[in-house]
């Protein structure tokens, strides 16, 4: 090896060390009010690009780690109960829950039949005009939600019920072929009580 490049190398340690010392304490200093407050620092604007294949766009909390799934999947975020309508809320899903249990075991999950059982439980269909104002009633039953299968849209049997006990509290549930379930849950953005399909 010659002299020339074990000078350069020798020389270029100590030039590389200064650089990366004063990259290093430029970016994300710890701030007297940080340390303080007992808060990490926030990372810096400058911050090391992301590992080989992940997003840069990634929110917190993103279910499948897509760009803007927050975002995008808004309309399908239940809103907050109060703990005494979510109470209320149970107490109407058990009252439910046997009757469609029953439907099942009966194999009867089409909506006429799973309306007038639900009907005899007091329950008043909701009424809503064209424009979405709610005219009075509660309970919603409908079929499926179409699906896409096979290069088309195909509506499984069943019916999807929901109930509004309090205007942010809902009981939501279906009956079909293979099973049913009863669950209590706050109200849609945009539908209300019944759980929206997904492919917005």
């Amino acid at each position: 090896m010659s002299t020339s490049t074990t000078t350069r190398r020798a020389l270029l340690g100590p030039a590389t060390a200064l650089a990366l010392a004063v990259t290093l304490t430029a970016c994300g200093d710890l701030h007297a009010s940080d340390t303080a407050a007992g808060t990490a620092p926030s990372p810096s604007a400058t911050s090391s690009p992301p590992a080989s294949g992940a997003s840069p766009y990634v929110e917190p909390g993103a279910g499948d780690g897509a760009p803007h799934y927050n975002e995008n999947n808004a309309y399908r975020r239940e809103g907050e109960m109060a703990p005494a309508h979510e109470k209320d809320a149970r107490r109407e899903a058990d009252r439910i829950r046997p009757v469609l249990e029953r439907l099942w075991r009966q194999r009867e999950w089409d909506p006429a039949t799973v309306r007038a059982a639900l009907l005899r439980l007091g329950y008043e269909e909701e009424r809503v005009t064209k424009g979405g104002r709610r005219l009075g009633g509660t309970l919603t039953v409908t079929e499926m939600s179409a699906r896409w299968k096979d290069d088309h849209y195909v509506t499984p049997e069943g019916t999807r019920v929901a109930l509004r006990v309090h205007a942010d509290a809902c009981v939501s549930a279906f009956v079909q072929k293979s099973n049913f379930e009863v669950r209590t849950n706050g109200p849609y953005p945009e539908t209300g009580c019944l759980e929206p399909p997904y492919g917005h």
